[in-house]
C-alpha cells in the first residue's frame, strides 16, 4: 500500500473518530434514558441522537425529544401519539406510534443503539437492531434472559457488538479486559441486598410496595427496584452474564454488598481477582458504553475509599430471599425455562405492585411457573423472537392464573 494512501486512510480514521456518535435511545423516557440524556449533555458535540422511541407517554418522549434534538420519536402505545404530535408542534421532529414505529427507530441509521425498554417489549425492536448490523447497548436483561441464545448468534452473524450497561455486566466486561472465558475461574456479581438485607423473614413476608421500593443505594424504575428486593434481579443478571461473557453456570456466583462500590468481580486461573469499582450511578457505565472504547467524561461522583473506609461482604440467604435460587435453578436447566421465568416475574411484581399478592408470593408464583413448564418439557430453547415471545405469552397466562 502506498504511503500517502495510507495517511489517507488515518486521517479519513481520526475524522470519523472525532465526529458526533449517532445514537438511538429505546426506552428514552424511563430511568436509563434519562442518565444517558444527562451524559449526552455533558459531553456537548460528541453525539448526534437519531431517534428516541418510548411506551406510553407521549408528552414525557416529545420533551426528551426535544431536549436531545432527535430526528425521529417513536411511541409504541397508539393512544399516546396524539400527546407526542401535540408536544412536538413546532418542531421539526417526526413523529410515529406503534410497535413497528419503534423497531423503525431501532433500525434508523446509528454508531450505537441504547436498548432500555423495559421488559419483553424491548425484546422485538432490539433483535432487530441488531439483525441489521447495529452495535447495542444493553441495559434490558430480558432480551438475554428471554433469547439469550439468538441475540448473541445474531450479534456474532451480523458481525457487531453488544455492550453490556448494567453496571454489574458493565464492570465485569472491564475487568475482563482482554482476558478470554477460558482463563476465568469464577465471575462474581455483587447485589447491594435491596432494602430488606437485615430484615427476618417474617417482617419481609409483610412488607408492603412501598418498603420495597425504597431501595438504599440506587434509583430505578419500580420493577426492576422491587426485583432488587426478591434479589430476583440478581438471577436475571447471571443469566445474562452467562449469555455474555460465555461463562457457565457453575462459574457464576453472587455476592451481598451492601455498600454497592464493587460491582462485579473475575477471578482468573492464575489466582489474580479483577474488580470493577465505582460509586453507585448509572451514568458511569452508560458514558463507558457511550463512548467505548474512548472515555467518556461525566460529572458523577469521584471514589473516594478512605472516606468510605469500609466494604463489606455477605453470602446471599436463599430462605429470606427464595427467588434467587429459582433463577438459578431456571439457567442451570436452561432450554425455555429463562424465559418462562422473565415472563412469570413481570406478571408477580405488577400484581404485588397492585396489592393484589404478598411479596413473597412473588417467588412462590414464578416457581410454580417454572416447575409448571419443566412438567409440560418446555425445554426447547427459543429459536426465534416470535418463539421467545409465544413461551413470554403463555407463561404470563399461566401466571395470571396463579394471581387469581
Amino acid at each position: 500500500m502506498q504511503p500517502r494512501l495510507v495517511a489517507e486512510r488515518e486521517e479519513q480514521a481520526v475524522s470519523r473518530a472525532d465526529a458526533p456518535r449517532r445514537l438511538v435511545i429505546l426506552g428514552a423516557t424511563g430511568s436509563i434514558g434519562r442518565s444517558t440524556a444527562d451524559v449526552i449533555e455533558g459531553a456537548p458535540g460528541g453525539f448526534v441522537v437519531e431517534a428516541v422511541a418510548g411506551g406510553r407517554d407521549g408528552a414525557a418522549l416529545a420533551r426528551m425529544a426535544i431536549r436531545l434534538g432527535a430526528r425521529f420519536a417513536a411511541v409504541s402505545d397508539p393512544s399516546a401519539y396524539a400527546d407526542l404530535k401535540a408536544g412536538l408542534a413546532g418542531h421539526a421532529i417526526e413523529a410515529a406510534a406503534g410497535d413497528e414505529a419503534v423497531e423503525l427507530a431501532a433500525l434508523r441509521e446509528s454508531d450505537l443503539v441504547v436498548a432500555a425498554i423495559s421488559g419483553a417489549a424491548g425484546v422485538g425492536p432490539t433483535h432487530a437492531a441488531l439483525a441489521a448490523g447495529r452495535k447495542v447497548a444493553l441495559a434490558n436483561k430480558e432480551c438475554l434472559v428471554c433469547a439469550g441464545d439468538l441475540f448473541m448468534r445474531t450479534a456474532a452473524q451480523a458481525g457487531t457488538q453488544i455492550l453490556p450497561m448494567d453496571s454489574e455486566h458493565n464492570a465485569i466486561f472491564q475487568a475482563l479486559g482482554a482476558n478470554t472465558a477460558d482463563e476465568v475461574e469464577e465471575m462474581i456479581l455483587t447485589a447491594s441486598g435491596g432494602p430488606f438485607r437485615t430484615w427476618s423473614a417474617e417482617r419481609i413476608a409483610a412488607a408492603t410496595p412501598d418498603q420495597a421500593l425504597a431501595h438504599p443505594n440506587w434509583s430505578m424504575g419500580p420493577k426492576v427496584t422491587i426485583d432488587s428486593a426478591t434479589l430476583m434481579n440478581k438471577g436475571l443478571e447471571l443469566i445474562e452474564a452467562h449469555h455474555i461473557f460465555g461463562i457457565p453456570a457453575k462459574k457464576l456466583g453472587v455476592l451481598v454488598h451492601p455498600q454497592s462500590i464493587v460491582h462485579g468481580l473475575v477471578s482468573f486461573a492464575d489466582g489474580a481477582v479483577v474488580a470493577g469499582l465505582a460509586c453507585p450511578d448509572m451514568k458511569v457505565p452508560i458514558a463507558h458504553c457511550l463512548g467505548y472504547p474512548a472515555r467518556v467524561p461525566t460529572a458523577a461522583r469521584r471514589l473516594d475509599l478512605a472516606a468510605i473506609a469500609t466494604l463489606s461482604f455477605e453470602k446471599p440467604d436463599f430462605e429470606r430471599f427464595p427467588a434467587l435460587g429459582v433463577a438459578m435453578a431456571a439457567l442451570e436447566q436452561g432450554g425455555a425455562l429463562p424465559t418462562v421465568l422473565n415472563a412469570a416475574n413481570e406478571i408477580a411484581v405488577e400484581a404485588f405492585l397492585a396489592g393484589r399478592i404478598g411479596f413473597m408470593d412473588i417467588a412462590r408464583i414464578v416457581e410454580a411457573c417454572c416447575k409448571a413448564a419443566a412438567r409440560d418439557s418446555l425445554g426447547r430453547t427459543p429459536q426465534s423472537v416470535v418463539e421467545a415471545l409465544d413461551v413470554d405469552r403463555s407463561s404470563r397466562e399461566r401466571a395470571r392464573g396463579l394471581v387469581g
